[in-house]
């Protein structure tokens, strides 16, 4: 059955950082590109006007990607401005109000988790939840219990199939991309296996540090930050079995599948690192035990991965800014040329971020009139021109009410159960320089499996 259409797009949290960054950006594309052509509504309790939004928007593009004067005017035209307290009903009577004719809103909550609740609870009282929609932002909930709490109360008010977690990674070119590659080449499916690889690791690095937000980080950290969301959904991309179809009821009973076959993490299995200089930002404890890097070794349950490790590693402050994925294949069953060599694995390397690379690490032979050989990579680079930004396709998949690219309730509790031992203060930081691949201990997760592979910048050949 194809979904109707939302007919106007609420979104709360209209003063906020997200909204300044993100949220103003998509529209404005998604005007250019798609024609958008609903009332678009804001509602924050920072006493502005209409005129103080428009002025935000404009600031909010002119900082983002540029203004586009056309679409500009037709943004200005569509926007319409609420203020009030989200915990007064009068707030939620004069959002109803400017619903008016709207019978299918799609509402955003770009706010705190902490605020779900109220915020679901004053929509339905106003009735403006009939046949609407909701997406809600990250991270959804601190730990397994506060996830299963939240679900319960976002079910009081809407329907499962009307709840739309978003996460911008899934709705990254390159993550979709490695979802692509994987089930739509016959070649792959006879090695993805523990006969043919070795082990997988999956880095998302950042060179910077928490840009102010210490007061932030301190209640997230690494793990909550990238690793139970972002990085756990990359895993189940490489390691999920192919979904019956590619309907979201289909892909995320897939990913279901995989995330129950993940074990828990142990605490032996996890090294948390603290960079030097982060217990001096502003908001951040004097003896804070927070983790700004995480290395981690996972195993997943399967017939298809039993005895293959996939390694996790994510950072602040760390040589570079990339993600990326390395799924090493085990060498051939005998030695024939370059013994010295038969530790340069084959492999497949996938950079999802900032560039987009496929690539396959081989070995050729040299010229010459002996059997030696040289390790080489064969490289697919895409070259992505004004590709929709995460938000705007996300945005527009659940005005259109595609669940294909957002999490379903029982994945996101299941990707909870992976990290919840290992969350909080389970054993000290480790200290790491900024500019280092973090502290030492870091790499006795990986002994035996070659070490970790750093992600390099990448070196774009000339045309």
């Amino acid at each position: 059955m194809t979904a109707i259409d939302s007919d106007a797009f609420v979104f709360f949290g209209a003063s906020g950082d997200l909204a300044y960054k993100k949220i103003f950006p998509a529209l404005q594309a998604m005007i250019r590109r798609d024609g958008l052509d609903i009332p678009i509504i804001g509602v924050a309790r920072s006493g502005w006007t209409i005129d103080q939004l428009r002025e935000r928007a404009r600031d909010s593009l002119e900082h983002n990607g540029g203004v586009d004067e056309a679409a500009f005017a037709k943004l200005s035209a569509l926007l319409r401005y609420v203020d009030g307290d989200y915990n007064d009903a009068t707030t939620y009577a004069n959002l109803k109000i400017a619903l008016k004719d709207s019978q299918r809103p799609l509402h955003y909550l770009a706010i705190p988790p902490s605020m779900f609740g109220p915020v679901a609870h004053g929509l339905a009282a106003a009735n403006c939840t009939t046949n609407a929609r909701v997406i809600v932002e990250k991270p959804f909930g601190r730990d397994l219990a506060s996830a299963q709490a939240l679900n319960r109360t976002l079910h009081e008010v809407f329907p499962e199939s009307a709840i739309f977690r978003i996460d911008h990674y899934l709705g990254k070119e390159a993550v979709q991309n490695l979802l692509y590659f994987r089930f739509a080449n016959s070649f792959l499916e006879p090695i993805w296996n523990r006969n043919h690889v070795a082990s997988v690791q999956i880095t998302m690095a950042e060179n910077f540090g928490v840009q102010g937000r210490g007061a932030f980080y301190e209640e997230v950290g690494t793990i909550r930050d990238v690793v139970q969301n972002h990085l756990l959904q990359v895993l189940a991309l490489l390691a999920m079995d192919a979904p019956v179809g590619q309907d979201a009821e289909s892909m995320n009973a897939a990913k279901l599948q995989l995330f129950r076959a993940v074990r828990p993490l142990d605490p032996k299995d996890i090294v948390r690192g603290q960079f030097v200089g982060y217990r001096n930002e502003p908001g951040v404890a004097a003896d804070s035990q927070v983790e700004t890097f995480v290395a981690l070794r996972l195993h997943v349950d399967t017939w298809r991965w039993a005895g293959v490790p996939f390694y996790i590693r994510a950072g602040k402050c760390l040589p570079v800014t990339a993600s990326e994925v390395r799924v090493d294949l085990k060498p051939p069953p005998m030695d024939i040329f370059d013994r010295a060599r038969a530790h340069e694995a084959n492999y497949f390397r996938f950079r999802l971020s900032p560039e987009v690379v496929i690539s396959t690490g081989a070995r050729v032979k040299k010229p010459g009139g002996t059997m030696h050989g040289e390790s080489i990579e064969l490289v697919a680079r895409h070259q992505l021109r004004r590709e929709k930004s995460p938000y705007e396709r996300l945005l527009s998949d659940a005005l259109h009410g595609d669940e294909g690219l957002f999490t379903r309730d029982d994945c996101v509790e299941a990707a909870w159960r992976i990290v919840d031992p290992v969350l909080g203060d389970v054993d000290p930081v480790s200290f790491y320089e900024p500019g280092t691949w973090g502290p030492a201990a870091a790499a006795k997760i990986i002994v035996g499996n070659g070490g970790w592979h750093d992600p390099k910048a990448e070196e774009i050949a000339p045309c």
